[in-house]
């Protein structure tokens, strides 16, 4: 057995029970949520030939599920269109234009890795009740729309373009926005995709900010309504109608995430984590 192989082979044990561990409580929820009400969800009864989709229809009737998901796009691709505008205008600015204080500003920037979301929630509320926007989908977005993880993702994808292309850009007369359109953002695409897909899967499964926020169904998102409905069903005791729920609300990052699984892991490969 060669040093490699005596490396990869506990590496992939590690993975496999990390796997396992990650899949188990995926594969009881799933199987609890296709169970007859009042049967068993011990790990035995799981493969008894009892399935029913009658907890999804429950669930779906006993909460505006359908609302939940529309607030939950709203706020998803509001989030990401303006975080695109500003993470990749703000990386150009870094990366490529000169002025004074720029790498101490950058650092400054970079901080805000360092500040939990939840350490912010008061005086973003403050903000937001001043804003007369509690309970909007705006107050929702506000404190996201810039991001200094994408910011920093985008600026060093930005800095190995070749200044040749740059140059090349500016003889044919392009201004920065010009140059930033036609030869930057081609070239970050990779990395474009897999900062949409990060933000995506965050703010789908963000619950605390939308539910300090949010006070009506015409506002909350999936996690809050969840949340709401898990209390609500028996004091969360009803284990069928409650995975049901589950389900629903974690089903589409499920399918994204096994169609486009290729293309995330490609994109990371090719964003600057070598």
């Amino acid at each position: 057995m060669t040093r490699r192989h005596a490396i990869a082979i506990p590496t992939l044990l590690i993975l496999a029970l990390l796997g396992t561990a990650w899949v188990i409580p995926l594969l009881w929820t799933f199987a609890t949520a296709f169970r007859p009400p009042g049967q068993s969800v011990a790990v035995g009864a799981m493969i008894s030939a009892d399935w029913t989709l009658e907890n999804f229809a429950r669930a779906w009737s006993y909460a505006p599920f359908g609302r939940y998901y529309l607030n939950t796009v709203i706020l998803v691709s509001g989030i990401l269109i303006l975080q695109l505008v500003t993470t990749t205008l703000a990386a150009y600015a870094f990366a490529r234009l000169e002025f004074p204080g720029r790498n101490l500003i950058f650092l400054i920037f970079l901080l805000q890795l360092m500040v939990p979301a939840e350490a912010l929630a008061v005086p973003n509320y403050i903000t937001m009740r001043r804003l007369n926007l509690i309970d909007t989908h705006l107050a929702m977005m506000l404190p996201y729309v810039a991001s200094a993880f994408g910011t920093f993702l985008l600026r060093q994808t930005f800095r190995q373009v070749p200044r040749e292309l740059e140059e090349a850009a500016a003889m044919d007369g392009c201004g920065p926005l010009r140059t930033l359109w036609h030869a930057f953002i081609p070239l970050a695409r990779p990395t474009l995709v897999a900062y949409g897909l990060v933000s995506v899967s965050y703010h789908w499964n963000n619950f605390f900010w939308p539910m300090v926020v949010t006070n009506t169904p015409e506002t909350r998102p999936l996690t809050v309504g969840l949340a709401l409905f898990a209390k609500a069903v028996e004091g969360g005791s009803d284990w069928a109608l409650v995975t049901a729920g589950t389900v629903i609300v974690i089903l589409p990052l499920l399918v994204l995430f096994l169609i486009f699984q290729r293309q995330f892991i490609s994109s990371f490969m090719h964003s600057g984590f070598k």
